[in-house]
């Protein structure tokens, strides 16, 4: 078996060069350094391992051939390396990091040898290796115990020093302990001299009191002196007393160390009466700025010097200007609304005018004679203002909370804070000075205070607006049963005060709230349009009941038609004046719902009329149309007679409610004609009686035309040529033309029916059921036209009659 020696040189591999790295890092290569200084400690972990490693491996055979190293995994890698034999240098691992330590080495000397085994050539230097090795950690060994040696001649020395330390400190000690015994001998020799101690005290406080004495013996006559200085109201003198008798309590008190002497109990109290008096003189400031000043001005310096007072007794402050400034608040306060001096029911009004007069010239009486009688930080004329202020405001809110107030005084009140009492009468004053300005405060009326004597306000003039416009209305219903007719006004027509004196009451309720506040006039505004659709509702109610009654002859009136027509003019008189609730600042459609009121009002009257109108007119029309009615025009001229009689009334009537109501009774009466067209009480028999039957229709519209231009009626809003319209059927000859008659007919009356054009064909008498069918087609093939701008319905309101019984024949004709 050859040695490791003989082995040629092997050919460096790829990964030589790695090796070689690792080499140098572990402290192999040619030049025998480390690659990167290495610490003591790391240099002691790394101690003889490549040497051991080397001596070791030296007994293990070289392969010939060089192949690349295997990878090796840890498992493999830790059997690999050698055990370390027993007495070797190196330490076990005592802690974590040496064992890191060792095992980094460890490693680093496989990767070295390895490298030494692939490369023959380096094994010749193999002794220089060891003997290089046993070098170093000869070095090794000897700086260790260099430092050491070091460390251990440190710790001599801190020994040493704590024997010195540990000495001081017992003889400190020792030192400590013998004045402890000296200290507590000398404190049981005080507690011997207490006695004595207490004595000299006593000594002390009799030789203070020996030398007080005389002054002592004049306490209770200074006392009562002061009392005669008060009460004779002398108080700059009764507190200089008052001091000279504190400054003696004060001289005693640190002598006697602290000790009450009885001499001075009634000092206290004649402090307080002392402050009292000040107060009180405070309190009065108003009338003693005019009466006695210097008793003012004395009660301000003693307060103000009080002030500035210090005492060295344990008693509180007296605080003597807060006193007096909280006196003259609450004298001035109690000057002008104590509670003897507030208002009852009904006098509020009186009780603000008073106060108008008297706050001014309580403002200038207190800057002419209060201001120079007080220090100038009272700031006087602003304090008096912010007092009055406050105390005006703090009576107002009592007021509104006590029981609740009329709209009167709910008014005045309203008015007088939010215009009087800022105003320049008052508060806002030229002559008042910048210092009376309030109105930086708090207003006198918060805004739900305003709000609670708005609705206050509203409230209770609504009770009353109700009140007297039902009165109103019941005292005009009550005449509408008397024998005389309604009266007149001197261009003739009937006339009641009822609506102006309605107006006039919504009105000025509504003017008068302008001086107060746009809320409040918003307010009674709509209250006022809602009265008066109120009471709109209640006319129109008793206008039924009235009708109701004089039909059924329960309570007749004499003059019915009349009294309707009056209320015919309230209704135009109420429309035509009713813009005056309406200013500038209300939205144009504030009044919609009093001028739908009002429309409905005027045509309650006017159907009431018309019915009227209508009893009248109906049994003249139960014989139309007739034979009678075709030879002989009596039967239109006793409607044309009574219509006109009936109709002569309305002369009292004023425009434009005449002309609605004549165009109403115009139609009225062409409606009354034509439902008698339609009852079918007349077929005509042969073409003359349908030519004398149109003629009569022409005479007819002509005579009612003329019947109304005479009343007065505009020929273009009456109903009378639809007459016209129905004598073309009539007087058409052909029958068969009937289709394009109807269909003019239909384009002019757009709400004719078929049932309207079977009755006026059934009323010529000549028509077939192929030539009706015919033309009732052509109504239904005509589109349905829209009805022409102001046309009013007719055939509408006319009831056709009841269709002809289908059992007709064929080519007979349904007479």
């Amino acid at each position: 078996m050859s040695q490791w020696w003989e082995y040629p040189a092997l050919p460096r591999r790829p990964g030589e060069r790695a090796i070689l790295k690792a080499k140098a890092i572990c402290g192999g290569g040619r030049t025998g350094r480390l690659a990167k200084p290495v610490g003591p400690r790391r240099r002691l972990q790394l101690r003889g391992a490549p040497t051991l490693l080397a001596l070791t491996w030296t007994f293990a055979p070289i392969p010939t051939s060089a192949p690349a190293p295997p990878a090796m995994d840890s498992a493999a890698r830790d059997k690999m390396q050698p055990a370390l034999p027993p007495g070797s240098s190196c330490p076990g691992p005592e802690w974590p990091e040496q064992e890191r330590a060792e095992q980094l080495a460890r490693g680093a000397a496989l990767k070295w040898a390895s490298g030494i085994f692939y490369r023959p050539e380096q094994l010749a230097r193999l002794g220089q290796y060891r003997s290089r090795e046993v070098q170093r950690t000869c070095s090794l060994e000897a700086r260790i115990k260099s430092v050491v040696q070091s460390y251990l001649e440190g710790v001599k020395t801190g020994v040493r020093q704590l024997a010195w330390a540990l000495e001081a400190v017992q003889g400190a000690r020792e030192a400590l302990g013998q004045a402890h015994g000296l200290l507590w001998g000398m404190a049981e020799a005080a507690q011997t001299l207490e006695p004595l101690r207490e004595q000299v005290v006593q000594h002390k406080q009799l030789q203070a009191m020996s030398q007080l004495l005389p002054r002592l013996r004049a306490v209770p006559a200074a006392l009562a002196h002061t009392q005669t200085l008060i009460d004779a109201q002398r108080l700059l003198e009764a507190y200089v007393s008052l001091r000279e008798l504190e400054q003696l309590q004060e001289e005693t008190w640190a002598p006697l160390g602290g000790l009450e002497l009885p001499v001075f109990e009634g000092l206290g109290p004649l402090a307080e009466a002392l402050g009292q008096a000040v107060e009180a003189a405070a309190g009065a400031a108003g009338r003693l700025a005019r009466e006695d000043p210097a008793l003012l001005v004395a009660a301000m310096r003693v307060a103000e010097v009080d002030a500035g007072r210090t005492t060295s007794l344990e008693q509180a402050a007296r605080d003597w200007r807060q006193r007096c400034l909280r006196a003259l608040q609450e004298g001035l306060e109690q000057i002008h609304f104590g509670t003897p001096l507030q208002p009852g029911p009904g006098a509020l009004a009186e009780w603000l005018e008073a106060l108008r007069v008297a706050l001014p010239a309580e403002l200038a009486a207190a800057e002419a004679l209060v201001a120079p009688c007080c220090p100038p930080h009272y700031n006087v004329v602003r304090l008096w203002a912010h007092t009055l202020h406050s105390g005006l405001r703090r009576c107002l809110q009592q007021l509104l909370e006590g029981p609740q107030l009329e709209a009167a005084d709910a008014f005045t009140l309203l008015h007088w804070a939010l215009h009087v009492y800022l105003g320049p009468e008052m508060m806002g004053s030229l002559e008042l000075g910048p210092e009376a300005d309030v109105s930086d405060l708090e207003p006198l009326l918060t805004l739900e205070n305003i709000e609670q004597l708005e609705a206050i306000f509203v409230a209770k003039v609504q009770a009353s607006v109700a009140q007297w416009l039902q009165k109103a209305l019941d005292g005009d219903v009550a005449e509408w049963g008397r024998e005389q007719e309604p009266d007149t006004d001197p261009s003739g027509f009937y006339h009641s005060p009822m609506p102006a004196i309605v107006l006039q009451i919504l009105e000025e309720n509504i003017r008068v709230t302008r001086m107060v506040s746009e809320s409040l006039q918003r307010r009674v505004h709509g209250m006022a349009l809602s009265e008066l659709s109120a009471f709109l509702r209640s006319f129109s109610d008793a206008l039924i009941r009235f009708s109701r009654d004089h039909l059924r002859g329960e309570a007749t009136a004499p003059h019915y038609v009349p009294y309707l027509l009056a209320t015919l003019n309230h209704q135009s008189a109420l429309s035509s004046s009713v813009s005056v609730l309406q200013p500038d600042w209300v939205a144009p459609g504030a009044l919609a719902p009093v001028e739908a009121a009002l429309d409905e009002l005027q045509r309650r009257i006017c159907r009431l009329v018309l019915e009227a109108l209508l009893a009248e007119l109906q049994p003249l029309f139960a014989a139309l149309p007739s034979r009678r009615w075709l030879s002989s025009p009596e039967l239109l001229d006793d409607v044309c007679e009574r219509t006109a009689s009936f109709c002569q009334d309305f002369r009292h009537v004023r425009d434009p409610a005449v002309q609605l109501l004549l165009a109403e009774a115009e139609r009225t009466v062409v409606l009354q004609y034509l439902r008698a067209l339609m009852q079918g009480r007349l077929v005509c028999r042969g073409a003359d009686e349908r030519t004398q039957a149109a003629e009569r229709l022409r005479h007819d519209a002509a005579q009612l035309r003329e019947l109304f231009l005479g009343l007065g009626l505009e020929e273009s809003v009456q109903c009378a040529p639809v007459l016209l319209a129905l004598r073309e059927l009539l007087n058409l000859r052909d029958p068969t033309l009937l289709g394009l008659e109807v269909a003019g007919l239909r384009q002019q009356f757009p709400d004719v029916s078929e049932d309207h054009v079977s009755a006026l064909l059934d009323l010529r008498g000549d028509v077939s059921r192929e030539q009706r069918l015919a033309a009732l087609s052509s109504l239904q093939a005509c589109p349905q036209p829209s009805p022409p701008a102001g046309g009013r319905a007719l055939f509408s309101l006319v009831p056709a009659p009841a269709p002809p019984l289908s059992s007709c024949l064929p080519s007979g004709s349904c007479a």
